[in-house]
C-alpha cells in the first residue's frame, strides 16, 4: 500500500519531508525557483509556439505539493493566444504523496497560483498506487500522478517506441538525500519514454548524474544555477531509443481520427463521444433507440462501485482506478451543470454468508487499499450506516453511490456536444459496414452514412452484428431489476446494499432490487418470474427485518443485456482477423517471441468498444481516456499489463502461447 508523505513545516513555512530531511521548494521563493529551473531551462516557452504536436508532455519525478505542475500549468494559460498547442499533459511520480490537508497548506503560500491550486486540491486523489488521470479545462490541461517508486512505475506504463515525453523535470529531494531515485535505471528509463529532441533541466549539477543521462543519451550541459545555486544541468535527447512497453501484438496503430462514426447509445458511446469532443474531435452517433441509453444502461438506479479484490490484480488495478476517474468526472459534470438523480451515498457490500465475511477478512488482512477507498464495518457500523437494522457486517466505499443511468448517459452526451459538434441519429439502426477506398460506410438498409475515416462499436450485446465482428467472442448475461414500493420504514436506507443483488435507497418512492443473471441470451423482456426471484433474493437476507416486512407492492422492472467476455474484461481495439494473427505470430507456439510475420489488418480503423458487463459506469469513461490516448499517441492512463488485459487479440495471443490455436 501506498504511504502518505510524514511532513512538518519548518519556521519559514516550508513544507519538509521528514524520510529524507529535505524541503519540498525553496525557502527563498519556490516558485520562482521552478520557473527558472524546470520551466525556462526547458525552452517551453518557445516550444509551445512551434511544437510539431496537438499537445506537449511534460514528466517529472516527484511531484510533491505540484508546484512545478502549477507552474506550468499558468503559463500555459498565459500563452493561450500566441501558441500552437492546444494541450499541456503533465505527467509527474511521486512514492510518498503528501495528504490533502498538507496539500493545502502548502500551496496556500502560493496567491498567484490560487486559482490553480484550489482545482488541484479539488481533484488531488487518494494514496493509491498506479495513474490517477487529472483533467481540468475541459481536456486542455491533464495531470497523469503515478503514485509509487518512478522505478516501478515507469517500467509499468503502456507506450510505444515512438515515444511520448517531450520535456523532464528532473525534480526530487537531492542525490545526497534521496540516492534511491537517483540511478542510471532511472535515466535510461527516461530515455526510453522520451520523444527524439525532449529536453532535460535539473536543480542538481552532481557529475555522476550528467554521466548518467550522457550514458543513456542525453547530450547535458552545465547551466548557471538559480539564485546561490551556482550550477544546474540541461540536456536534450539526439536519438530515439527502439525501446517499448508495447508487445507488438498488443499494439494500437495510431490514428488521426478525423472523421468519426460511432454505433451504440449507452455509457460506452457516451464516454467515447466526450473524450473524442476535448481533444477537438466531432462524431456521429447511431443509436438504434429513440433515445440514448434504452439498453444495459437503462436501469432506473444503478449503482456505481468499484470490483475490488483482495490483490491488485487487473481487474481490481482497472476497477480501482476506472471508479475513481469514474466519480471526478460526474462531480465535474454536476457542478458545471449537467444534472443527473443521484446519491453519493456509498455502498455497503454486505457479509451474508461465512464464506464472504471470510473473503471480506482476507481483502481487508492484504491491506492492498487505502481506508479511503475501502474500510470493514462490524454489524453495529454497518447499521448505523444504513440508517436501518441490516444484520450483517461488510465493507463500506464511501464515496460510491448510485446514479440514474439514462439520466447520466444524457448529461455525458450534453457534455461532449457543448465541446464539440455531435451529429446524433436516433432510431438509425446499423446494419452493415462496408470498407471502401475513402473511408467506412455504414448502411441501415435505406440510408448510407459516411465514409468515416473510423467507426467505433460499441453496440453491447449486438456489437457482434456485423460481418467483420462477428468473431468477436462475447456473450449476453440478461438482467431484471425489479422496482418495489417504498415505506415509511424503508425510506430510511441511507446506502446501497450489495448482497448477491443491491437494494438501493429510495428514489421517487421507490426502491430498485436485482438483479437476475440469465446467461447466454439476449432477450430484454420483463417477467414476473424474475421479479419474485428479486423479492425472494431480498428475503433471504433481510426478510426478517421490520423494514423489509413494511415494503409495497412491486409496481415494475426493467430488463437488460449485459455484454461480456469470459476473463469478465472489456474489449477495446482495432477489430481484429484472427487467422491474419495466427499466421503473423505463429512462432509463439514454438515459445519464439521473435521473427514474427508481417500482421495484416484489413480492418484499419473499425474498432470495437464494448463488453462492459454491469460495470460500464464505473469503466467506461477511462477507459475511453485509454483508448483515445492510444490512439492520439498521448500519454496512457492505463498501465501496460491492463492494455494487454484489455486488447482484441487477446484471446488469440492465449491460445498461441497455450499452443490451443
Amino acid at each position: 500500500m501506498i504511504q502518505n508523505a510524514k511532513i512538518h513545516f519548518n519556521e519559514l513555512g516550508t513544507p519538509v519531508a521528514d524520510a529524507f530531511d529535505d524541503v519540498y521548494f525553496s525557502n527563498d521563493d519556490g516558485l520562482k525557483e521552478s520557473h527558472y529551473v524546470f520551466f525556462i531551462q526547458n525552452r517551453i516557452d518557445e516550444r509551445l509556439q512551434n511544437h510539431d504536436r496537438e499537445h506537449f508532455v511534460i514528466a517529472e519525478t516527484g511531484f510533491g505539493t505540484g508546484l512545478n505542475f502549477l507552474n506550468a500549468w499558468q503559463q500555459f494559460d498565459a500563452l493561450r493566444d500566441t501558441r500552437k498547442v492546444k494541450r499541456l499533459h503533465f505527467v509527474s511520480f511521486e512514492k510518498f504523496p503528501i495528504n490533502q490537508a498538507d496539500l493545502e497548506k502548502a500551496l496556500s503560500a502560493w496567491p498567484t497560483v490560487a486559482h490553480y491550486a484550489k482545482q488541484l486540491c479539488s481533484q488531488y486523489p487518494m494514496a493509491l498506487k498506479g495513474c490517477h488521470r487529472l483533467v481540468f479545462d475541459n481536456g486542455n490541461v491533464v495531470l497523469d500522478l503515478w503514485f509509487g517508486d518512478v522505478q516501478e512505475s515507469l517500467p509499468q506504463m503502456s507506450y510505444s517506441d515512438r515515444g511520448i515525453v517531450d520535456a523532464w523535470f528532473l525534480d526530487g529531494f537531492a542525490p545526497s538525500k534521496n540516492p534511491e531515485m537517483w540511478q542510471q535505471s532511472l535515466f535510461d528509463e527516461m530515455a526510453n519514454i522520451s520523444r527524439k529532441g525532449a529536453t532535460v533541466a535539473t536543480f542538481t549539477a552532481a557529475g555522476f548524474v550528467r554521466r548518467g543521462l550522457i550514458d543513456a543519451g542525453f547530450n547535458m550541459v552545465k547551466s548557471k544555477g538559480y539564485g546561490r545555486k551556482r550550477e544546474m544541468l540541461t540536456g536534450e535527447l539526439n536519438n530515439v531509443t527502439d525501446a517499448k512497453h508495447e508487445k507488438v501484438y498488443f499494439t494500437h496503430a495510431p490514428r488521426t481520427l478525423d472523421r468519426v462514426a460511432i454505433i451504440g447509445g449507452g455509457i460506452a458511446s457516451a464516454s467515447l463521444s466526450f473524450a473524442l469532443a476535448k481533444r477537438g474531435r466531432s462524431v456521429s452517433v447511431f443509436c438504434a433507440d429513440n433515445e440514448f441509453a434504452m439498453g444495459a444502461s437503462h436501469n432506473r438506479q444503478g449503482a456505481v462501485y468499484p470490483h475490488l479484490q483482495a490483490d491488485f490484480t487487473v481487474q481490481s488495478e482497472m476497477y480501482a482506478h476506472s471508479f475513481l476517474y469514474a466519480k471526478r468526472l460526474y462531480q465535474q459534470l454536476l457542478n458545471e451543470g449537467f444534472d443527473y438523480a443521484h446519491q453519493w451515498c456509498g455502498v455497503l457490500i454486505q457479509a451474508i454468508s461465512q464464506t464472504v465475511a471470510e473473503r471480506q477478512t482476507n481483502i481487508m488482512d492484504k491491506a492492498t487499499w487505502p481506508d479511503a477507498l475501502l474500510r470493514k464495518l462490524d454489524e453495529q457500523e454497518a447499521d448505523q450506516i444504513a440508517g436501518l437494522p441490516t444484520g450483517h457486517s461488510g465493507l463500506f466505499i464511501e464515496q460510491a453511490g448510485w446514479v440514474s443511468p439514462p439520466e447520466l448517459t444524457q448529461a455525458v452526451s450534453a457534455k461532449a456536444a457543448s465541446l464539440k459538434s455531435m451529429d446524433t441519429h436516433f432510431n438509425c439502426k446499423i446494419l452493415n459496414i462496408e470498407p471502401t477506398d475513402s473511408g467506412w460506410l455504414l448502411h441501415t438498409g435505406s440510408e448510407i452514412f459516411g465514409p468515416f475515416s473510423d467507426v467505433f462499436v460499441s453496440a453491447g450485446e449486438h456489437s457482434d452484428g456485423f460481418t467483420q465482428t462477428s468473431a468477436l467472442p462475447l456473450h449476453g448475461v440478461r438482467g431484471q431489476v425489479s422496482h418495489i414500493q417504498a415505506s415509511n420504514n424503508s425510506m430510511k436506507l441511507n446506502t446501497v446494499l450489495c448482497h448477491k443483488g443491491y437494494f438501493t435507497p429510495a428514489h421517487q418512492g421507490e426502491h430498485c432490487m436485482g438483479a437476475t443473471f440469465d446467461k447466454n441470451t439476449k432477450s430484454r423482456a420483463v417477467t414476473n418470474e424474475d421479479n419474485q426471484i428479486n423479492q425472494a433474493q431480498l428475503a433471504r437476507f433481510y426478510g426478517d427485518q421490520p423494514w423489509y416486512q413494511t415494503l409495497g407492492e412491486i409496481t415494475g422492472a426493467k430488463s437488460a443485456v449485459r455484454c461480456c467476455f469470459s476473463d469478465h474484461l472489456p474489449m477495446l481495439g482495432e477489430v481484429i482477423d484472427e487467422s491474419r494473427y495466427d499466421h503473423a505470430f505463429g512462432n509463439l507456439r514454438k515459445g519464439k517471441h521473435y521473427d514474427f510475420a508481417q500482421l495484416e489488418r484489413p480492418h484499419e480503423g473499425l474498432h470495437v468498444f464494448t463488453g462492459f458487463g454491469a460495470r460500464g459506469l464505473c469503466s467506461a469513461p477511462l477507459l475511453a481516456e485509454h483508448y483515445v490516448s492510444c490512439l492520439l499517441d498521448e500519454p496512457r492512463p492505463l498501465s501496460e499489463r491492463l492494455n494487454e488485459g484489455l486488447h482484441p487479440a487477446r484471446f488469440v495471443i492465449r491460445g498461441l502461447l497455450r499452443k490451443e490455436r
